[in-house]
């Protein structure tokens, strides 16, 4: 049965006396995909530089007049008028500013907003009324013009209403007195003809105006956050850095009791965690307004109030339970295993102790992912920007011409202003009707498919250069007499001269799954307000499958570049031999090279566990000796969860090399167990330390 099942994923490998480690003598393959992706990446610059003639990120970072031109931009005749007003902000009440993001009203760029309650008529009797109001009008209007004529030409607003800035726009100070609303402490003003409106009805064009503006003040408040707390951040990165860093050199000389440590650390880190929920889900019992469900207070730009609710305390406390349980339940049902797994760490840390150079490896695949990232975002918002600015025809009455495309040049005097006196020719959004602009969402979709590729291609360059470096300690006679001089340089000039092909093409497979997901996410966001529960039930299968499909590639590509950076092989040759090999040897596997991950994940843990616990009491104050000392945010969560992230990042790098450094090991000990028997003709590679848990040897050589 043995037999047949070996048979089945191919032979094992057979002994070969000229094997010494990664071959030096190979070719190039994949050649043909290699020359692809030479072409994509041609492409790739060429729509990059389309981009950044065509595009104008001001779109993105200054607010648009009615006329299109940006409030505050430096070096024009804006740039000290850096709000936008609004004519007449109830008309944002209009369904057309969801459908169009642009109220029906004339919106101009002005110095400051408007502070006290006036009207046009009572403007235009005064000299020193009419210049403040001025400000607030367009630039044709003159002393002289009567007040129905001004309105006529919707040369300024019929009356000026107290107003606050906001995301850079002025909209009406809305305040409460009791339950009536107010603006300017008012209850009611007037429209500028004579009529008196409620204060209560600003409320939906205010509303309706800041629909999309809403995402934009938090984000500037985050902002300012990074920008009060920057430095601290860079000094909790450097401290993960240095934690991480320490918990290699330790792991090299204290495998095992660094192993048992980080266990014990990481149950006490998430049982503080837990105990801390409680104690904050106890001293809220009895709070006003405590006992709010999240469902009840709905979505909140300043998050903080979410911690001062019940639920979301007892919500992080069932999800760190369920985490804690999860740990001892693995560990106590793996304990057996730990000290396999433990011997293959401890085996890997002497591998990098002969390859220490090994360890800064991922400050290089970092600085390149940092490039593949910063070229697609930057050519994202060039490509976002490119648009031109159309104008379209906005009216209070009926009009044939209702929303057409227009010219803000010639309005005044064309058949559309003459048909629809009361309509305005006013700036709509930025689009375009060229080639170009019809063909821009490909392009933003090819941005998307290089990013992912490149990015790929970065991963899988840092895998197969730590591979090579690796094995070629694996398979030294003689360690470290027998390995290259500069192993990840020797690996790395390998990888890019022979195997560039096979990069780009492991790469590409795992990029088109990548963005079939993408897609379903996307699907799924359309048609998330669909009833059709078919649909949704197929478009959850379908994200599931992709998934899974996406971890399997990666597991595959991952083994296939071993395999390559071992024999230099091409691709699929690499992936089928990796794949027998591992179906051959199932069981260790999943015994030996789990359990490994596990560990090492468990350290990643650890590491951010203890970094976010002490970034948590410095941002948030709650140690006296911090608040002194801590910025003062909006969000405290901003850094936090800024360290926390990079953290993870920081320490997935380094473990990363041991992971790589556990997976390449692995591979070599299985098919140092095909190749060799221990006998004096053919012994094992493997240290010795595997070989006692193994319970294999080498024979002694005969006596002559």
């Amino acid at each position: 049965m043995e037999l047949e099942e070996k048979s089945k994923y191919g032979e094992p490998k057979k002994y070969d006396p000229s094997f010494k480690g990664p071959i030096h003598n190979r070719g190039c393959t994949d050649i043909i995909c290699c020359i692809f992706f030479i072409i994509a990446i041609l492409a790739y610059f060429a729509v990059g530089i389309l981009a950044w003639s065509q595009g104008d990120p001001r779109k993105v970072i200054y607010p648009t007049d009615s006329r299109g031109q940006f409030c505050g931009q430096v070096g024009t005749p804006l740039e000290n008028k850096t709000l936008l007003f609004y004519f007449n902000i109830m008309k944002c009440a209009s369904p057309l500013v969801l459908l169009e993001f642009q109220c029906p009203t004339t919106q101009i760029c002005v110095h400051s907003c408007p502070s006290k309650f006036m009207t046009l008529v009572k403007a235009t009797t005064s000299q020193n009324d009419f210049n403040y109001y001025k400000q607030f009008c367009q630039e044709e209007v003159t002393y002289q013009m009567k007040a129905p004529e001004i309105l006529k030409n919707g040369l300024c607003p019929a009356t000026l209403i107290p107003s606050t800035s906001f995301t850079r726009r002025c909209f009406p100070s809305l305040g409460k007195t009791g339950n009536v609303i107010t603006v300017g402490n008012s209850t009611q003003f007037d429209d500028g003809s004579g009529k008196m409106v409620d204060a209560k009805d600003l409320i939906n064009g205010v509303t309706n105006a800041t629909v999309v503006m809403e995402a934009r003040q938090v984000v500037t408040k985050i902002f300012e956050d990074f920008t009060q707390s920057w430095y601290w951040i860079l000094l909790g990165l450097v401290i993960a850095m240095l934690t991480s860093l320490l918990f290699i050199v330790l792991l090299r000389y204290l495998a095992g009791i660094m192993v048992w440590v980080m266990i014990v650390l990481l149950i006490l880190v998430i049982g503080y965690g837990i105990f801390h929920c409680y104690m904050e889900y106890a001293a809220l019992k009895g709070e006003a307004g405590a006992n709010v469900t999240i469902q009840q207070l709905g979505f909140q730009t300043d998050f903080s109030v979410y911690l001062q609710i019940r639920q979301t305390w007892l919500a992080f406390m069932i999800i760190l339970c369920i985490v804690e349980v999860i740990i001892i339940l693995l560990l106590i049902f793996l304990r057996k295993r730990l000290l396999i797994a433990i011997a293959l760490i401890k085996e890997a840390s002497r591998a990098i102790g002969h390859v220490m150079c090994s360890l800064f490896y991922p400050l290089f695949t970092f600085l390149l992912l940092a490039i593949v990232v910063a070229y697609w975002a930057v050519t994202a918002v060039f490509l976002s920007t490119s648009n031109e600015p159309i104008y379209k025809v906005f009216n209070e009455s009926a009009c044939d011409y209702s929303l057409s495309k227009c010219n803000p040049a010639n309005y005044s005097t064309s058949t559309m202003k003459t048909q629809c006196p009361d309509s305005k020719c006013l700036f709509a959004f930025y689009g375009g009707e060229t080639v170009y602009h019809k063909y821009l969402i490909g392009l933003q979709f090819y941005n998307v498919f290089l990013f992912f590729w490149c990015a790929n291609f970065v991963t899988a360059l840092g895998q197969m250069t730590l591979a090579g470096a690796f094995a070629s300690y694996y398979w030294a006679s003689v360690k470290p007499d027998d390995m290259p001089a500069f192993p990840v340089f020797s690996a790395l000039g390998r990888s890019l001269r022979y195997h560039t092909g096979t990069l780009a093409f492991g790469s590409l497979i795992l990029s088109i799954v990548q963005i079939i997901r993408v897609l379903l996410e996307y699907l799924d966001h359309k048609l998330s307000a669909a009833q059709n529960k078919f649909a949704k039930f197929v478009l959850c299968c379908l994200k599931c499958c992709f998934w899974c499909l996406e971890k399997f590639i990666k597991f595959l590509n991952r083994n296939a570049y071993i395999m390559v950076a071992i024999y230099g092989k091409n691709f699929c040759t690499s992936a089928r031999d990796a794949f027998f090999l591992l179906m051959r040897n199932m069981i260790r596997v999943a015994v030996l090279d789990k359990v490994t991950d596990f560990l090492l994940f468990l350290g990643k843990l650890l590491i951010v566990g203890l970094v976010g616990v002490f970034a948590f009491f410095f941002f948030s104050g709650r140690v006296k000796a911090f608040q002194s000392t801590a910025p003062s945010l909006h969000y405290y969560w901003v850094p936090i969860l800024t360290v926390v992230i990079c953290s993870y990042l920081i320490a997935h790098g380094f473990f990363s090399v041991y992971s790589m450094c556990v997976d390449t090991l692995f591979l070599c000990f299985l098919e140092d167990l095909e190749r060799n028997d221990g006998s004096p003709e053919r012994p094992y590679m493997m240290p010795e330390s595997l070989r006692k848990i193994l319970n294999k040897k080498n024979k002694a050589q005969p006596d002559p």
